[in-house]
């Protein structure tokens, strides 16, 4: 094999080695996707006679942290949420209550919502978020918990008090820990059962952290 030859193959080798852990650990840079709203609160968070309420979550990722927008709309003018990522998700990939589920796990608050009097609202957060949030206890030796899940709750527990909600007994979810239920949440995949907020079995096939 003459020399030329075998540096343009020693060349090709070394470009394609190279590249190739690149190729297949490459990441998943924009995520979309909607919030399911938890059924037994829907009335009390849309209007009876108005489009369902919807809630889209877009996460772009960043070198040293990401994006996350979020925008609501057709939802009762003037309500208060507050947004959290959490480690699970209490419906199924269905949108239906998952009694094998009781409660969300982790959870780190991460922003108010409050809509407008057109029934839209619109955040935006930036922090670690895709693949990699987490959250560890050392005083209750929690062990490092991943959040891949996105919810809000209604702030004021006497929003959700028509469908049934005991005021008399709020929820943690908001600065005064005293917040009413879980009004819309991100649902697990069918197959991976993680939130959306793990991309790795998007890019290259890993269904587990």
């Amino acid at each position: 094999m003459k020399r030329w030859m075998i540096f343009a193959f020693s060349a090709a080798s070394a470009l394609t080695a190279a590249a190739g852990p690149s190729f297949a650990q490459s990441q998943v840079e924009e995520i979309r996707f909607p919030l399911a709203v938890n059924p037994k609160f829907a009335q009390c968070l849309g209007n009876p006679s108005g489009p369902a309420p919807k809630a889209e979550v877009t996460v772009l990722r960043g070198k040293t942290n990401d994006t996350m927008v979020l925008r609501l709309s057709n939802v009762k003018p003037h309500l208060a949420f507050d947004l959290f990522t959490v480690e699970r998700s209490t419906l199924g990939p269905d949108g239906q209550p998952n009694p094998a589920v009781p409660n969300v796990g982790m959870a780190w608050y991460q922003s108010d919502i409050e809509a407008d009097r057109r029934g839209n609202a619109e955040v935006q957060i930036r922090t670690i978020l895709l693949d990699e949030i987490f959250g560890v206890d050392q005083n209750t030796l929690l062990p490092p918990t991943n959040a891949f899940h996105v919810g809000f709750w209604f702030d004021d527990p006497n929003d959700a008090a028509a469908c049934g909600f005991n005021v008399a007994s709020p929820t943690p979810f908001n600065g005064e820990h005293k917040a009413g239920p879980l009004a819309m949440i991100s649902v697990p995949d069918a197959v991976t059962n993680l939130g959306p907020l793990f991309t790795k079995s998007q890019s290259n096939g890993t269904s587990h952290p």
